[in-house]
């Protein structure tokens, strides 16, 4: 395993991200823990030390399930990462109540890093106004030694990263932002890392493999890629551009299953940074990778929990962007298996899920294109 310093810690520079563990039917709220507590173990004992989770991962089942899964080995051998959920507003009068239930969720007592969760346009205001209180009780909890390292998750543009960066006193010590070789364009993940670099701030990466989207890729991709590092997969180009982009100390990963594990840790065994021309010819791919037309989603499933009609708004945006690639025709008859009540079509454009999206995805505008693509009516 490869390690980064930060501030004297040796952190694994491949972390775990708890927002994809295994999950029973398919229901999101629902882990396996015994598949999802192989996963958690097999990666700490590959030389994983990160573990990060959230409030709402899962349902809210995510703390507890990795707080359990670790709950035998000592706690001073790994490092805990947790998050306020200000993404949601109805959360920003309740960061003392949260905080408490996280600790109890998590059966600790302190986090080594904690994050403002998901800063965007939507919440910043919210989240930076005083009169909820929230960076003041996040510092006093640092202070407490409740907190050892705060910092902020970002999926804003990079003026409103930078904004809070300001406000952050200079004592936001790290931050979390989307970066792979797709979004070093279309998201302006390379304004952000210069941004951070030229602040000295530390570099967390999340969706490195775009929500799996950069698993698999197309043949013609790969054989470009073949072609300068034939012993690569798609997974492991993903994660060399990561360990090329300066100023990044931990990357996380979701990972569903102890095979993914392995897979990545054969990969985290060794530094590969590309070099200018392979990095050149990866970025020149990312921008050139998706179809005009299809929407950002990375399966966070924040959207999912809002929705009044119960709509799997993330398979159903996966499809619709299957849709622009492939046509219709190729999605039609997945879409005929899916309950009328639960198709596209359902949407009742009450907004609920676009508030929440840190893509900032126009959801019930896609769901209602994507209603019109397949010929059918609410």
């Amino acid at each position: 395993m490869i390690y980064r310093d930060f501030k004297g810690l040796k952190l694994s520079g491949l972390g775990l991200g708890n927002m994809r563990l295994p999950v029973i039917d398919g229901d999101d709220s629902r882990i396996d823990y015994e598949k999802a507590a192989a996963v958690i173990r097999r990666a700490y004992e590959g030389g994983v030390n990160y573990f990060d989770t959230a409030y709402g991962y899962h349902g809210g089942t995510s703390e507890a399930t990795v707080g359990r899964a670790l709950a035998d080995v000592p706690r001073d051998s790994y490092y805990l990462a947790d998050k306020f959920p200000g993404f949601s507003l109805e959360n920003v009068s309740r960061v003392r109540e949260i905080f408490e239930e996280q600790l109890q969720r998590c059966a600790t007592d302190h986090f080594d890093f904690y994050l403002f969760h998901n800063i965007y346009e939507k919440n910043i205001d919210m989240c930076l106004d005083p009169q909820y209180g929230i960076m003041d009780y996040l510092l006093e909890q640092k202070r407490a030694g409740r907190i050892r390292h705060l910092g902020f998750s970002c999926h804003g543009e990079p003026r409103t990263l930078e904004r809070f960066l300001d406000a952050g006193r200079g004592e936001l010590e790290f931050c979390q932002i989307q970066l792979n070789y797709v979004d070093w364009s279309l998201q302006h993940a390379r304004e952000k890392v210069e941004l951070l670099n030229s602040r000295g701030i530390p570099i967390w990466v999340m969706e490195g493999v775009r929500g799996g989207r950069l698993v698999d890729l197309p043949a013609e991709t790969m054989d470009k890629l073949k072609a300068l590092r034939p012993e690569e997969s798609a997974v492991s180009w993903a994660f060399r551009f990561l360990q090329s982009v300066p100023g990044v100390t931990v990357v996380l990963s979701g990972m569903g299953s102890v095979e993914q594990v392995e897979d990545n840790l054969a990969t985290w065994s060794e530094d590969r940074p590309l070099n200018e021309r392979e990095f050149a010819a990866l970025t020149e791919i990312g921008r050139n990778l998706f179809a005009k037309g299809t929407v950002p989603c990375t399966a966070c499933h924040y959207c999912v929990s809002k929705c009044p009609q119960g709509l799997d708004i993330p398979r159903l945006l996966r499809l619709y962007n299957e849709a622009v690639y492939s046509g219709v025709p190729a999605v039609s008859g997945t879409i005929k298996e899916i309950s009328p009540d639960k198709q596209p079509g359902a949407c009742i454009s009450c907004h609920s899920c676009a508030a929440v999206c840190p893509q900032n995805i126009e959801i019930p505008e896609t769901l209602a294109k994507f209603t019109e693509m397949l010929g059918t009516k609410e």
